[in-house]
């Protein structure tokens, strides 16, 4: 029997003083059975960073043919194809073509992947897809506190995450990183 996605319930307060967002989140977020922990972790921080109306999650790691988290408008046009994780060149060529802003968090080490995709095919708008690296002692705490409910105390000041979890207090820079 084929196992099931975990369900993760997260309540935010988030503080973004680098963009003005100032909002109280309340969302789930399915964790499918072959998705790390670190995938997840990387997940819910990209969707408080990159909070804005019109966000949502996909299907998850199943539905290969959009983005881990998208912004659209009103009319349902896309704003933002926002991706977790080590994406392929062609999925990021895809993605260029599709939306005016491309995002990447990856998960695991940046400079592997940005040197892979150097090797690959020539990706479209390149120089304008914006890569952000979540400090990985920040990550990896916050993989180690995961739990099914959480709430979170979210504050981005100057490019560096605070994140509280109850009694317990990570931080961290996010790094951006360029393609080309």
């Amino acid at each position: 029997m084929a196992l099931g996605a975990t369900i993760y319930a997260f309540d935010v307060t988030l503080n973004d003083a680098d963009r003005g967002v100032y909002e109280s989140l309340s969302f789930r977020v399915a964790q499918h059975p072959s998705e790390s922990a670190a995938f997840l972790a990387t997940r819910v921080l990209a969707y408080c960073l990159e909070y804005a109306e019109g966000l949502a999650f996909s299907k998850g790691v199943s539905d290969t043919e959009v983005p881990a988290l998208a912004i659209r408008d009103l009319t349902g046009a896309l704003k933002a194809w926002i991706e977790v994780g080590l994406p392929e060149a062609a999925r990021l060529h895809k993605a260029a073509k599709a939306a005016p802003r491309v995002v990447i968090y990856p998960h695991k080490d940046i400079h592997q992947f940005i040197t892979r995709l150097a090797a690959e095919p020539p990706i479209h708008r390149a120089a304008e897809i914006e890569i952000y690296e979540i400090d990985p002692e920040l990550l990896a705490g916050f993989v180690g506190l995961l739990n099914r409910r959480m709430q979170l105390d979210i504050a981005i000041s100057d490019r560096r995450i605070y994140l509280t979890i109850g009694e317990r207090s990570l931080h961290g820079a996010i790094a951006r990183h360029a393609l080309a």
